[in-house]
């Protein structure tokens, strides 16, 4: 119980703004996590099985390149299946048309997520700078009510509760910023991964993989 007393005068210092921004930190944390482990569903750290197709389509083993990436998940070896059908399937021209149709689409959902996390971390130092013109206002007006009575031990202690949900705000901002650089990176490093997959799906082609 003694634990949560800080926490518990902290919310109620910073008003109603701090649990808006309480509430956008839990939103925050719960995209991050939902993100990162969408992300391992999907293969974005791995793609050893993809690397071990595109070995067999260069040596023109197509059919056991496209039955070893069949069953996978991962979004590289998506990309390499559907770039290998499309390969043996269609005109070279048609088959490439096909193959950024599908790519753009499996980056679309690498990218889900990022928007929510680049909004939280524009917001909520917007949200903190509120509460503290907010609580400056209050401040002010007490202030004023005091007249020459006015302690300024009083008018310290209201700026300094004001400025809390600033700095409440300026840590989800950090928070959300850095999960999504980090994402942000992953998700680059997919879309490089992907462009290198279907260039050696066509030169492979080129090179006779049947």
């Amino acid at each position: 119980m003694m634990a949560w007393e800080p926490l518990a005068e902290f919310m109620a210092r910073g008003g109603v703004v701090i649990w808006v921004i309480a509430g956008l930190s839990v939103a925050t944390l719960a995209v991050a996590m939902w993100k990162a482990w969408r992300l391992a569903l999907t293969g974005a750290w791995g793609g050893g099985r993809t690397e071990e197709a595109l070995a067999l389509w260069a040596r023109g083993d197509a059919g056991d390149a496209q039955e070893l990436l069949g069953a996978r998940r991962s979004l590289r070896a998506r990309l390499a299946h559907a770039a290998m059908g499309a390969a043996r399937a269609m005109p070279e021209d048609a088959a490439r048309e096909e193959t950024l149709r599908i790519a753009r689409g499996l980056l679309a959902e690498a990218r889900a997520g990022l928007r929510a996390l680049e909004l939280s971390a524009t917001i909520a130092p917007l949200l903190g700078l509120l509460g503290t013109v907010l609580g400056m206002i209050a401040a002010f007006q007490a202030l004023q009510e005091a007249g020459a009575q006015a302690d300024p031990a009083t008018l310290a202690g209201g700026i300094w509760e004001a400025l809390l949900t600033t700095a409440a705000g300026m840590t989800v901002a950090i928070a959300a910023s850095l999960a999504l650089s980090w994402f942000e990176g992953v998700t680059d490093r997919l879309a490089h991964d992907m462009e290198d997959i279907a260039t050696r799906v066509f030169l492979g082609r080129v090179g006779g993989a049947k």
